[in-house]
């Protein structure tokens, strides 16, 4: 374990409800971080209201002024990387990113998406699930890269998927294991159990074949 807390900044869009979960696991003990920025895309968001309660610095920017997509990237990575944080998290960032900014966190950046990727990158995942009929529906944590949703899936949890099920009962259903899945992996990769490598993850020092899976425990395990 590392000797001091890892320094760990968070972009969100929305309520934050996973940034409640991370400080949540970090009270318990769970997770040694230290959350030097939380930042989003939206100056009402709530994700930005609870780490102000929490002390935790804030940064809102407003896209709409900036010329381009690229600038306004550029932008907020650059002050990411000055709030001195090691680790990005993505948790609710409505947001494609640039892969210049991008480039210098690879391996360093994950996302929370609400599917079991590769199925349904993108939004509206919980109704393209119950449209295709699937038996099952899950999380997903991943490594980030420049194409959207598309690096490499860490871990996932799952859930099987009910007759009735509209989509927000589906989406309540999951945003518990949404909750224990994103703490996990941080955990696993603060702690360097887990480490990007250009050929694929690698846990315990051995390549992640398949994504690791949430237990009923909480715990991340091969299955």
């Amino acid at each position: 374990m590392p000797d001091s807390p890892a320094k760990v900044a968070l972009l969100a869009s929305g309520r934050g409800s996973n940034l409640a979960a991370l400080l949540a696991a970090r009270e318990r003990g769970e997770l040694p971080v230290e959350f030097v920025l939380v930042a989003s895309d939206k100056a009402n968001a709530g994700a930005l209201r609870l780490a102000e309660a929490a002390n935790i610095p804030t940064l809102a920017l407003d896209p709409r002024s900036y010329p381009d997509r690229r600038a306004f990237d550029l932008d907020l990575f650059a002050r990411l990387a000055a709030s001195g944080a090691e680790w990005l998290v993505l948790a609710g960032f409505m947001r494609i990113l640039d892969g210049e900014a991008l480039s210098p966190w690879i391996g360093r950046m994950i996302n929370i998406h609400p599917s079991l990727l590769p199925k349904y990158r993108g939004l509206h995942t919980h109704r393209r699930a119950l449209e295709a009929n699937d038996p099952e529906h899950g999380a997903s944590v991943h490594f980030v890269t420049a194409e959207l949703d598309g690096g490499p899936v860490i871990a996932q949890a799952r859930l099987p998927i009910e007759a009735g099920d509209d989509e927000l009962q589906l989406a309540q259903r999951l945003l518990p294991l949404e909750h224990r899945l994103l703490p996990a992996v941080l955990g696993l990769l603060v702690s360097q159990r887990l480490q990007w490598h250009e050929h694929g993850p690698r846990f315990d020092g051995q390549p992640l074949l398949r994504p690791l899976t949430l237990g009923d425990d909480g715990s991340l395990s091969v299955k």
